[in-house]
Formats: structure tokens, sequence, C-alpha cells
């Protein structure tokens, strides 16, 4: 019951978590000379190094590799960015802690929003790509808004959890700066999970983003319809993330404002 009620009283403040999300994403822009349109260079530039890197010099042969390298990309600094801006959420804000009354785990959501808004510029840029290469749609479009969701929420429990330790921890932002940096890489984001034996992919898949990428990838670039199995391990670690994020933000949650 009293986690109904606490996303009752969510709701309530639906408005206010909006405008924190709006706000945060229009400052982030708002002293660059190209304002809105780093959402759209900043993958693409990302994508023509990488591309240039792991088609020529390492010689990956992936259909729509252009397209597979850019969603692995955008997916992932949407995870990124989400964790990186929801861990400073309550430290960032402590004169919203210390004075104001409102749930605090609002903080951490408006700036998962606020990343989510950053991620659907930087889609344009692969709309766009799509649309160069012809690339044909299908009726398992269907599968995004569930892979985003779970996407979402998998970032929002990280967050959560983050958020709160960052608090009593500082050191948690340089950790996790390191976790981001090595999960690049150890994610089929630049190369499909296939070049490994079966042995190496088990263990490759226990990350639910490789199965939140590869679901994507399957639906939007090569038109089948996501691994059933796939959807369902990449569900059930983000309600576990976000359940045990929450139960960690819950807890420290009373002494925010005495730590700050």
């Amino acid at each position: 019951m009293m986690v109904f009620s606490h996303f009752k009283e969510l709701y309530g403040y639906r408005n206010l978590i909006w405008t924190l999300a709006w706000g945060e994403f229009k400052q982030r822009y708002k002293n660059s000379v190209l304002g809105y349109f780093w959402s759209l260079l900043e993958p693409l530039l990302m994508l023509v190094v990488l591309y240039v890197v792991f088609s020529n010099l390492m010689r990956i042969q992936v259909e729509y590799y252009q397209l597979f390298l850019l969603l692995g990309i955008i997916l992932w600094n949407f995870l990124s960015r989400a964790t990186s801006m929801g861990l400073n959420a309550i430290l960032g804000k402590p004169s919203m802690v210390q004075k104001i009354y409102f749930p605090r785990d609002i903080l951490v959501i408006s700036s998962c929003i606020t990343a989510l808004l950053m991620s659907i510029f930087e889609s344009l840029v692969f709309i766009i790509f799509m649309a160069y290469f012809q690339v044909p749609l299908s009726a398992n479009l269907v599968y995004v808004p569930l892979i985003i969701a779970l996407l979402f929420l998998l970032s929002m429990g990280l967050s959560l959890a983050l958020a709160a330790l960052n608090v009593f921890y500082r050191d948690v932002q340089f950790i996790w700066a390191v976790i981001l940096q090595a999960g690049f890489f150890a994610t089929p984001i630049l190369y499909p999970i296939t070049i490994f034996d079966e042995s190496l992919q088990k263990i490759f898949l226990l990350n639910p983003m490789a199965h939140i990428i590869t679901a994507a990838r399957d639906t939007i670039i090569y038109s089948t319809p996501a691994a059933p199995g796939s959807l369902l391990y990449a569900g059930v670690m983000a309600v576990i993330a976000l359940i045990v994020g929450y139960l960690i933000f819950a807890h420290y949650e009373p002494r925010f404002a005495e730590e700050m």
C-alpha cells in the first residue's frame, strides 16, 4: 500500500517533474553557440570516429553497420546520461532538498526524463540515416515503446541507488564513471555479440543492456521480432533494479538534508 500511495503522491507532482526536466534540458544548452544541435552532433561525431576504427581497422562486417553502431551509441548514451545526471540530482540541489518538502525522488525522475529528451533529439540523426540507407520498416516497430520503457526503468533504478549513495559516499561518482567507461566496451555496441564463442556470449548476456540494444537493433534495423527471452530478462532486471534502487533511496532519504 505504501508503494501505491507513493506513486499517487508522485502523480500529484507530475507538473513539477516536467518543469524540472524541461528546465534542466534547456539549461544544458543555454550558453552553447550550437544549442540543441549538440544533441545531434554528439552521437554523429562519435559515430564517425568509431566507424572509421571498427569498420576499417578492425574489419567488423555487419549489415547496415553505421545504423548498428549509431543505435547502440544512442541507447548507451541514454543510460550513461540518465545515471550520471541522476547521480548528482540530490547533491546538486542542496537548497531544494534542505528547505522545501517534496518527494526527493522527483529530482532523480526529472533527470532521467531530461536524458530521455536528449536521446529523442539524438534519434533524429538515426532517423535521417534510416531514410538515407532506405531501410524498410516493419510491424516489429511495435516493440520499440516496450524496449524504451525497459531502458528507462533500468536507468531510473540505477539512478535512484546512485543518487542516494552519492550523498553519503562521494567516491561513488568517480567509481560509476569508470564503470560506465568499461561498460561501453563490455556491451555489444561496437560489435555483434556473435563474434564470441558461446561461453563468452553467455557472460556478455548477463548484462541487461546487451539484451535491450540487441532487441532494438532487431526490431528497428533488421525488421525481425525481438526475442521474447531477451525482453523477459531485460524486464526482470529492470524491475529488480527499480525495486532495489527505490529501497536504497528510501533508506537514505530521511538523512539527506542533514548530510548535505
